[in-house]
């Protein structure tokens, strides 16, 4: 077992650098592409990202002002702090879909201290988790892996379920399952429902979107219900994902 370890790590080091420098070209080539732009559509980019960046301002400013009102609120009811992470942003080099997994390699590793079980996120809601950690590169296992669980929660519910990435085909839409869900929940591709993480198990953040419910039905116990969840199709496009690292490394 020591040498098949040894053996699979040193490979995947020798073979990292190849999946980097495909990621790096393809940044190159995307600057030189660019850079054939005209200067009016600059300019119209320019006037875009001046609009965005006013927006953003804004909504930071309304988040420091939330903050401060979540703690304030903390101190008066003698709540513990939440867990707290540090942002660390990473390009992806690499996308893995078969049948058997769905996983990414990202350009950053154990040289910018990511940790193995450390939470990855995207601006539509979880990526997956850190599954493997090397040099300078990590494995992230994704939501629609059949062995990611996640602790979940429907949309205005605080009865916790169970989430499982499924099996997927190659080419079709990221889909996974939840079991354990209470018998008053219901779900259908009209009236879909919000399925978001709970906090629990001391991984995820909880309110990050997973997906939306799309169909559930009784179990065979008929104690709960089970049911399909639809993932995010940007899953599959993603070129950057953000890795949250705790700030206290025995958390």
């Amino acid at each position: 077992m020591a040498l098949k370890s040894l053996s699979r790590a040193s490979f995947f080091e020798m073979t990292a650098p190849i999946s980097a420098a495909g990621s790096y070209a393809n940044d190159l080539q995307r600057f030189w592409a660019l850079r054939l732009h005209s200067k009016d559509e600059l300019i119209e980019a320019g006037r875009d990202l001046a609009r965005l960046d006013a927006s953003y301002a804004l909504s930071v400013q309304q988040n420091g002002e939330l903050q401060a009102e979540v703690e304030r609120l903390q101190a008066l009811l003698k709540m513990p702090p939440l867990e707290h992470f540090r942002f660390e942003h990473a390009r992806v080099a690499q996308r893995d879909f078969s049948g058997w997994w769905q996983r990414m390699i990202i350009r950053k590793g154990s040289d910018y201290g990511i940790p193995v079980g450390a939470p990855v996120v995207y601006s539509g809601g979880v990526v997956g988790r850190v599954s493997e950690v090397h040099a300078y590169t990590s494995v992230v296992q994704l939501t629609s892996d059949p062995g990611l669980r996640i602790a979940a929660v429907v949309d205005g519910d605080t009865r916790p379920i169970s989430f499982q990435g499924a099996l997927n085909q190659v080419f079709g839409a990221p889909r996974g399952a939840i079991e354990f869900v209470p018998l008053d929940v219901y779900a259908s591709a009209s009236v879909p429902k919000r399925l978001a993480t709970s906090g629990l198990g001391g991984v995820y953040p909880p309110g990050l979107t997973i997906g939306r419910i799309t169909h559930v039905e009784s179990s065979e116990d008929g104690l709960f219900k089970r049911g399909e969840v639809e993932l995010d199709p940007r899953l599959g496009e993603l070129t950057e994902v953000t890795v949250l690292v705790p700030l206290d490394p025995s958390s």
